[in-house]
């Protein structure tokens, strides 16, 4: 248990920003969700339907072309770019040929809702989620957690305990998994960010569920990632109230950093709506990305953030 070792006042120092930093505006370039930081060292991001690459000087290209409306996006530790396909309502994988590989594209035969946000733990077991905003036409299975073990093997680990299961994270040690539940599109609905116990197998003790955060009637949890500390790093919240359905903005919109023990330590505006995901990189790690709106954003930090492809 030395991942909780950290004391808050500690905690709150190391999740700030740099003095004097602030967030900085890196342009309208289409950035909707899925920021992830590439072995090579350039970031990755997902909106309009394509996967962008962004390089060193700030230059911008198409890395995969619509239609395959990606989401959350990640480096495994081969390196290879994981993507949810949210229009194609698959998990692929980018091989170091170029090629595709689907890692799952059904669960029993039936097709998944939209394929939302993904992690990975440290036997390379990717975890995604699976809910369906917007129409609900054309749904075959309920909102849900999987697990994939290898390409074309999956497993649900968690069903009914979520209304809309959104971001995802394993912690350190594969030892909790994060959940984002976020029903926004209904009144009432679930604002809720949620973490599990996980087993040693994979598996998911649902009863174990802890309520971390409660967004109550504003936007609710999004995307999240993690520092070298275990601090969280929690995409939400609203600068204008957006009725009906998220009428509130006591939870201004940016990041929201909670401590490894759950509590909340700091607060990251972002002057854009809707801040949607948030990513590390940098030649230190030390730079949190952050989508907002189809913007880029950037801010550093004082302690370098986590990425899969590198052990601690």
């Amino acid at each position: 248990m030395r991942w909780f070792a950290c004391l808050t006042m500690a905690c709150v120092a190391w999740a700030q920003p740099r003095p004097g930093a602030a967030p900085k505006n890196e342009g309208r370039v289409g950035a909707g969700e899925g920021p992830a930081w590439s072995p090579q060292g350039e970031l990755f991001f997902s909106g309009g339907g394509n996967i962008s690459r962004r390089d060193a000087s700030g230059k911008v290209e198409i890395f995969r072309s619509a239609p395959n409306g990606a989401n959350g996006l990640l480096f495994d530790r081969q390196g290879r770019l994981v993507a949810c396909e949210s229009q194609n309502r698959r998990v692929t994988r980018t091989e170091a040929d170029g090629s595709i590989t689907v890692l799952a594209d059904n669960y029993e035969g039936k097709k998944y809702n939209s394929p939302n946000d993904l992690t990975i733990d440290s036997k390379g077991r990717i975890y995604f989620t699976d809910p369906r905003y917007g129409s609900r036409a054309g749904m075959e299975t309920i909102e849900a957690v999987y697990r994939i073990d290898a390409p074309g093997q999956v497993a649900r680990v968690i069903g009914a305990e979520l209304e809309r299961p959104n971001g995802i994270l394993v912690s350190p040690r594969d030892e909790y998994l994060y959940v984002a539940d976020n029903n926004n599109n209904k009144t009432g609905g679930a604002r809720k960010l949620y973490r599990f116990r996980l087993k040693h197998d994979g598996s998911v003790e649902t009863g174990s569920r802890k309520l971390i955060f409660d967004w109550q009637d504003g936007r609710g949890p999004d995307g999240m990632k993690m520092d070298r500390r275990g601090n969280l790093y929690v995409a939400a919240g609203l600068t204008k109230p957006h009725p009906p359905y998220e009428p509130s903005e006591k939870f201004k919109g940016g990041i929201y950093v909670f401590s490894p023990a759950g509590k909340q330590i700091a607060f990251l505006a972002v002057p854009v709506d809707e801040v949607t995901n948030c990513g590390f990189g940098g030649v230190d790690l030390k730079t949190l990305y952050i989508t907002a709106g189809g913007t880029l954003w950037s801010l550093p930090l004082v302690t370098p953030g986590r990425v899969p492809y590198k052990v601690w």
